[in-house]
């Protein structure tokens, strides 16, 4: 072979190596699909909240999209709702068109185009938005069935689930609707019962003494394997003496002082700051700072079958303060008492109900005790992890283990915030520097062809 036909056989592999390679890429790019999300918070992939849900949700996912065909909204909506269909392949995705269909623009109670009714095991949610936290609520909502109430104990200057301001709970009894749980305040005066329906039972620190009468009914629901929330403020008795006897539980009197509070930056030694938590269901898997402003420590001998877990616990060097914390300046006298504190715990029992058969599985019944009640107020939700902890306490005592830790947080780029100086510094650049500057721009030119 002289050399011409080895350079052109040369050639000739060469190039078929290259068409070879053009095509294991192109047949590499149709297999295979990479994204990088370089937004913030990752706004555009599903976070690890969302994806914790799909995956507890093991029947297959339809999302009635009501929308025509090539109309704008449609391609926005399938692009929101793929990234769901890529974490749970049996999703289904069905675009009705609703001229086309009235009959089930009526059947979804559809009020205008656009509209998505997500269905999962027989239950419907209506969805006005495709936001990752209106889909993800929403799925929430649609996991369980049936309903799940939590109530409130009023009638003793409780937080207000109703009443508006600071010390309420109206914006955490609103995050718990979100997530399809049923909320209702109950006055034992008025209605001298628990509801045979309440799934847990809060109560968030009164500020006054419940009657006897009150004690034993909330005594009685206990007893029947009624869960439990107990809030209690340092500023105000905890009372319930006799529900605390049962429980093994001992609230301590005083303020929980942190010395540390100035490296933590919480501007005050009565503020409790948890930056760890010891194992407990109700915070595993929770990598949140939480804020308790004043809080109280307590103390858990359990009785009978109760089991015991520590959920918040301060660091060696915190006290408790039995003196008044706004005299002045606090320090341990040897006589308060020496952390570490515990300012919140769990309790359990595995509690047959009356009436159930021999061979019946036993239920598992839980019971909440924090010393603060602050912290899921309406001045507090918002701080840090607080509403996420709050949320992880309720749904841990509603059995719902599988929604614990799922909330999508809000993606920090969405809003532009500035500060005044900005502000005014932006409007005198607009209003007035570059009007003038154009002004004279055209001075200065009519000027020049003036001298010519």
């Amino acid at each position: 072979m002289n050399k011409k036909n080895k350079t052109f056989l040369q050639q000739g592999l060469n190039g078929v190596l290259v068409v070879a390679i053009v095509v294991l890429l192109g047949w590499l790019s149709v297999r295979f699909k990479t994204e990088i999300d370089w937004t913030a918070n990752n706004r555009n992939s599903l976070t690890a909240a969302s994806v914790k849900q799909l995956q507890a949700m093991d029947a297959p996912l339809t999302f009635h999209v009501f929308a025509p065909s090539g109309a704008d909204t449609r391609r926005e909506i399938e692009t929101d709702l793929a990234k769901y269909q890529r974490a749970k392949p049996d999703i289904v995705i069905d675009f009705i068109d609703p001229s086309a269909s009235p009959q089930k623009v009526r059947e979804f109670q559809v009020n205008y185009v656009g509209q998505i009714v997500a269905e999962y095991q027989g239950r419907r949610e209506t969805l006005n938005a495709t936001t990752e936290t209106a889909i993800t609520t929403a799925l929430q909502r649609l996991s369980y069935g049936g309903e799940q109430w939590i109530v409130f104990l009023e009638g003793h200057g409780e937080r207000s689930i109703s009443e508006g301001g600071p010390t309420s709970v109206t914006r955490f009894t609103q995050a718990l609707r979100d997530k399809g749980l049923k909320v209702q305040g109950l006055n034992l005066v008025q209605n001298p019962k628990v509801p045979d329906n309440a799934s847990v039972l809060v109560i968030a620190s009164p500020a006054s003494t419940l009657f006897d009468g009150e004690v034993r009914l909330i005594q009685d629901y206990v007893a029947r394997g009624g869960n439990l929330l107990w809030l209690a403020d340092p500023d105000f008795p905890s009372g319930l003496a006799g529900l605390a006897q049962e429980l093994g539980v001992r609230w301590q009197n005083g303020y929980a002082i942190f010395p540390n509070y100035q490296m933590l930056g919480t501007g005050h030694p009565g503020f409790f700051a948890a930056i760890g938590y010891p194992p407990n269901p109700v915070t595993q898997g929770l990598d949140l700072v939480t804020l308790f402003p004043l809080v109280r420590a307590l103390d858990i001998k359990p009785t009978g079958d109760w089991k015991s877990q520590p959920m918040l616990v301060s660091t060696d060097d915190a006290w408790l303060e039995t003196g008044d914390i706004d005299s002045g300046e606090v320090r341990y006298d040897g006589e308060d008492l020496k952390g570490p504190l515990m300012i919140g715990a769990t309790l359990t029992r595995s509690f047959q109900p009356p009436g159930a058969a021999k061979d019946a599985q036993p239920l598992l019944q839980r019971v909440a005790l924090i010393g603060d009640a602050d912290f899921l107020s309406d001045a507090y939700l918002d701080q840090l992890g607080n509403q996420q902890l709050a949320l992880n306490v309720v749904q841990w005592l509603a059995s719902r283990d599988a929604q614990l830790n799922i909330d999508v947080p809000a993606a920090p780029d969405t809003s532009l915030y500035l500060p005044g100086w900005a502000t005014m510094t932006i409007a005198a650049l607009f209003v007035v520097v570059l009007p003038l500057l154009l002004l004279g721009f055209g001075v200065t030119r009519w000027i020049i062809r003036r001298r010519r």
